[in-house]
């Protein structure tokens, strides 16, 4: 059995892990990994959104979002940062599981639009994206600080 739940310290630290695997970046999500404290205020925030399936007692799949509070409207938007299963565990609707709990938060806070980005080449997430939502093709850019 599958379930969704909001995460948990421990929890949040095994999807750390899921996202190495999944990504393949191990440097970003294992080798500096943020202390107990950080990650506890972290989870505190009302603009931070983690999300765990669990399965056989461990972390298989799960989703990192961040609420926008808008300036031009009274209203927020939800990103969702990232978003992973294991291997194993895919093609059973976790991740699109995953995004209709998002989706309930969402209702309840009174958001306007929950999205996401997906790189050229990863057609199951593009697939996915388009079978839950409007595509809409953008360019994205990092800026050094």
């Amino acid at each position: 059995m599958i379930y969704y739940e909001r995460s948990t310290l421990a929890t949040l630290k095994e999807l750390l892990a899921v996202f190495a695997g999944a990504f393949e970046d191990h440097e970003s999500y294992q080798s500096a990994i943020p202390s107990d404290g950080y990650l506890s205020k972290l989870l505190a925030r009302e603009d931070f959104i983690p999300l765990v399936a669990v399965a056989d007692g461990k972390v298989v799949g799960g989703l990192a979002a961040y609420v926008l509070h808008k300036f031009e409207q009274e209203r927020s938007e939800i990103y969702i940062y990232d978003l992973a299963v294991l291997e194993e565990y895919r093609r059973q609707h976790i991740a699109t599981r995953l995004i209709n709990k998002l989706r309930e938060i969402a209702r309840e806070r009174g958001a306007w639009v929950i999205y996401v980005q997906a790189d050229h080449g990863d057609d199951p997430a593009i697939n996915l994206y388009e079978s839950l939502g409007t595509r809409e093709d953008v360019l994205h850019f990092d800026i050094e600080p």
